[in-house]
């Protein structure tokens, strides 16, 4: 969420003006707490966005597919780390499955080693060329198909999960 950049900024500063104060002195606690409580603003941000995403996800939606994903492996070997975690997305599919139970909405995950970035969604070949993440639009070999990354991969995403549903062929 971009709000919580905001606060991150007053948390920094905030946390310089606390290093500055003496430990354990009145101001050095007044400042903690400061702190403290921008830390629960993000905290709270985060988790009204969540809550106000998955419920706009879930109420909109008969059928939610996604991909189990490696949030540790992602945050270890990439520059959008920070954002990643930001959004929490343990926590955003775990609301997500939750609430699609209670609204009587069908969640389903598929395996995290299912080749949906390489594969074209317009005719099923396999292009194992497109294995980096740099490359963001391809032309499949097969059909001529021209697709960007991440749109052939939610094509792809929602084909195979219907497919393991039983709901698509």
């Amino acid at each position: 969420p971009k709000a919580i950049s905001k606060y991150e900024k007053k948390l920094a500063k905030l946390q310089r003006q606390l290093a500055k104060k003496k430990k354990g002195s009145k101001n050095w606690n007044k400042q903690r707490v400061k702190v403290a409580k921008v830390h629960e603003k993000i905290s709270n941000t985060r988790k009204d966005f969540q809550h106000k995403l998955s419920s706009k996800i879930v109420y909109e939606n008969q059928v939610i597919i996604s991909e189990d994903l490696a949030v540790k492996n992602m945050i270890k070997h990439s520059r959008l780390a920070k954002r990643i975690s930001d959004v929490a997305w343990g926590e955003f599919c775990r609301q997500i499955e939750y609430k699609s139970m209670w609204y009587g909405r069908t969640y389903h995950k598929i395996s995290r080693w299912f080749a949906s970035s390489q594969t074209c969604s317009a005719c099923g070949c396999v292009n194992k060329k497109v294995k980096l993440l740099s490359i963001r639009e391809w032309v499949c070999d097969h059909c001529g198909t021209i697709h960007q990354r991440d749109e052939n991969a939610a094509k792809n995403i929602l084909q195979q999960g219907l497919k393991e549903l039983g709901l698509f062929a």
